[in-house]
């Protein structure tokens, strides 16, 4: 396309938000219990059984989102909807874990995952937040689950997988904990309660800084059980889902946008030092683009090797949508105009090349020359929790900005 919208409009990014939100609403949502997790680009729901807990947590996200901005009873029907199979579904009565997988009604995969927790608590803050006050004891419930089951005192963060039973893995991971920071600033938002925020700073200072220092002043991904920095893990398998090989661009963008979210609710309320947050978003969110940004084609790859060339040149939505949420957010922070044009462009790239404008919601995943990989828009995991939350972190900046 040769003219773009406003970009730096809330109407225009709420439209985009509300017409990404008719893509999965009223489709994804089945009768019979729960919501559709596999999407084809024009809709089409291609498996009705399995049910994934990053889907159905983050469809708890999309549908109260939505609700607070849009005032649409359809989503706050949707929301409830949501998190009754939260509980129904997810939720084991008997050791109070959450399954990570299931087929139909029965588990597939009852491993236990802190980055599934971490979702569970966010979800269960953004539902409380629009207004479903039975979830707010929720959140209280899942936070001391993470605490007991996944907390590392020694470390200072939370380990990353157990079995059923809650015998913990060897791993280490990143990730996970850059989305318990995010759950856990919800929380706060959520209920004001001052441990939330606490413990989103402890983790935020030992990953972006402790442990970052071990691994060249970033935050690589893997980890043994003693937080030693695994450089080969899952290098034979840089595109997993959820534990890719490499530094990633889009986590660095991410932990930017979250630094400064949690500078801006920790001032005035927590004694501890907050000067390092801005300079550390700051200097990862220049990495990302000065080293993941694709100059011949646009958009910003996926993951960088340890020596910072880039190991896998695929373009993916949620790297696009949360880098131009960070850059918006530094922008406002610093007054810098360097990041408005990385905003613009971002969002140029994306809205050339990621957005779907005839039936919704932004394709998944692009090679190197933007072409699409395959026909699946949404597989499990995706429900566009990036692009619409973006949308909304964005017009949240704008807004704060005079701009209307």
């Amino acid at each position: 396309m040769s003219t773009f919208p406003n970009f730096r409009s809330p109407t225009v990014l709420l439209d985009h938000a509300r017409h990404t939100m008719r893509f999965y609403h009223p489709r994804a949502i089945d009768p019979a219990g729960g919501l559709f997790h596999f999407f084809k680009d024009d809709g089409t729901v291609y498996d009705t059984r399995q049910r994934h807990l990053v889907s159905s947590t983050r469809f708890v996200f999309t549908y109260a989102m939505a609700y607070r901005h849009f005032q649409d009873p359809a989503y706050l029907e949707g929301l409830r909807h949501a998190l009754r199979f939260l509980r129904a579904g997810h939720r084991d009565p008997i050791s109070g874990g959450y399954a990570w997988l299931l087929d139909g009604d029965k588990v597939a995969d009852d491993t236990q995952h802190a980055y599934g927790l971490a979702f569970v608590l966010l979800a269960y803050a953004h539902a409380t937040m629009a207004g479903l006050e039975q979830a707010r004891v929720w959140i209280g419930e899942s936070f001391e689950l993470m605490e007991k089951r996944f907390w590392d005192p020694q470390a200072g963060l939370y380990a990353d997988e157990a079995s059923r039973d809650w015998t913990l893995s060897g791993y280490r991971g990143q990730n996970a904990n850059m989305h318990a920071c995010e759950a856990l600033l919800a929380a706060y938002n959520a209920t004001g309660e001052r441990r939330y925020l606490e413990r989103a700073y402890t983790v935020a200072d030992n990953i972006t800084r402790r442990q970052a220092e071990r691994c060249g002043g970033l935050v690589w991904e893997h980890y043994d059980a003693q937080w030693q920095p695994d450089w080969v893990y899952n290098v034979d398998d840089p595109e997993n889902l959820f534990r890719p090989w490499g530094y990633q661009p889009g986590h660095f963008t991410e932990w930017a946008k979250l630094l400064l979210q949690l500078e801006k609710r920790a001032l005035g309320v927590l004694e501890q030092d907050l000067d390092w947050l801005l300079p550390t978003a700051e200097r990862l969110f220049r990495v990302a683009v000065e080293k993941g940004w694709d100059a011949q084609y646009g958009g910003l790859c996926y993951s960088l090797a340890p020596d910072l060339s880039v190991c896998d040149a695929h373009k993916y939505f949620w790297v696009q949508a949360e880098s131009a949420a960070a850059a918006a957010m530094l922008a406002q922070r610093t007054g810098n105009a360097e990041y408005w044009d990385w905003y613009q462009r971002l969002w140029e790239y994306s809205w050339t090349h990621m957005v779907d404008h005839e039936h919704g919601a932004w394709y998944r995943i692009l090679d190197r020359q933007n072409r699409k990989l395959s026909d699946e828009k949404s597989p499990a995991g995706k429900v566009d929790y990036h692009t619409m939350g973006a949308c909304y972190d964005i017009v949240a900046v704008l807004k704060e900005g005079g701009h209307d």
